[in-house]
């Protein structure tokens, strides 16, 4: 399906421009989801039915990262798919994160200080040359929540492979729109309920096969068994051999909305869908005299712009005390020029 014929498949009420905080349903996924409900409402079916939308999720959102399927581990938020990474760090260890981070990819980091672990913030374009032989792990968001800043994430891979530092990525606010290989990194994050348009509750996170094995699946549960269904009661101890170990207990009905969602952001595909993004975030940009950008996550600063959004009805964020604009592939230049419209009154 092309982007013009999956763009029939939303319903917003126009004026949405608030993708970064959360993302809006297709039909297929909102359908999905009330069809679970309905089944759960009445009891008329088992809840293997629901799960399966977990392992389409894990294969869709492997397929728009670009990594093997093994290689993907699903839970519930960023913080806590990080939390075994954070346990992993050996006392002393240096972690370096850019100063404006959202806390999501700081606090994992900052609960070890009392085992010594030291987290030194640097301004974000500043973060590749802050690399050094002292860096231990390198965080950062692909792209900056509070103003939608893509991070240099070559030169970060380059410069922290140079100096033998992990690399951990939380690419909520790209994943979705910004194509990029999540197998460089060592971890890749990601919440789903922004720009893969899930219901929150599902988040999924790309653990490299090259350093699995330093984490301790802390969270280890039956759903991280090597045979989910034969690993109901009793010991030994049986988890997966790949980064399923890190699985939790999926919340069904999140899965089931995110896996047809998903899906059809794969069949689209994210080039078409990063073009489609970036032009309507550039015709709010020039619309306001500013310069055009690479990014579907803008900020203006005008006076009041808050209060004549929100009389336009045109819904936006605001981070930092800068009017946030977001564009998705459901949005439209009616939605760019109603903002426009307001924000010159």
């Amino acid at each position: 399906m092309d982007l013009a014929g999956a763009q029939q498949l939303w319903r917003p009420e126009p004026g949405w421009l608030n993708t970064a905080s959360y993302g809006l349903p297709p039909d297929p996924a909102w359908e999905a989801l009330q069809a679970a409900l309905a089944q759960w409402r009445a009891g008329t079916t088992s809840w293997e039915g629901w799960d399966a939308s977990t392992g389409r999720s894990r294969a869709a959102f492997a397929e728009l990262v670009g990594v093997p399927v093994a290689d993907v581990t699903v839970g519930a938020t960023v913080s806590q798919l990080l939390a075994p990474v954070g346990a992993a760090l050996p006392g002393g260890a240096t972690v370096l994160v850019p100063e404006v981070e959202f806390t999501s990819n700081l606090f994992p980091w900052l609960v070890h200080a009392e085992r010594g672990v030291r987290v030194r913030t640097v301004p974000l374009d500043g973060l590749v040359e802050a690399i050094d032989a002292g860096t231990d792990l390198v965080a950062f968001s692909l792209v900056q929540s509070a103003d939608g800043t893509i991070a240099r994430y070559d030169d970060i891979l380059a410069a922290a492979r140079a100096h033998d530092a992990l690399v951990v990525v939380d690419a909520t606010q790209g994943c979705g729109w910004l194509p990029f290989d999540a197998g460089r990194a060592d971890v890749v994050a990601v919440g789903a309920y922004k720009w893969l348009m899930a219901p929150r509750g599902a988040a999924f996170g790309y653990l490299s096969p090259r350093i699995r094995d330093r984490f301790t699946p802390l969270a280890a549960n039956w759903y991280a068994g090597s045979d989910p269904h034969a690993s109901y009661y009793g010991p030994p101890l049986r988890l997966a051999e790949d980064a399923r170990r890190f699985d939790i207990s999926p919340a069904w009905f999140c899965f089931v909305g995110a896996a047809p969602a998903m899906e059809l952001l794969a069949e689209v595909g994210l080039p078409a869908i990063r073009e489609h993004n970036v032009r309507l975030a550039n015709r709010f940009l020039t619309g306001l005299g500013r310069p055009a950008g690479e990014s579907a996550i803008v900020t203006v600063d005008v006076p009041g712009a808050a209060e004549k959004l929100a009389a336009a009805g045109v819904r936006a964020a605001v981070r930092a005390g800068r009017v946030r604009a977001s564009f998705h592939l459901y949005s439209t230049e009616h939605d760019v020029d109603l903002a426009l419209t307001a924000l010159s009154a």
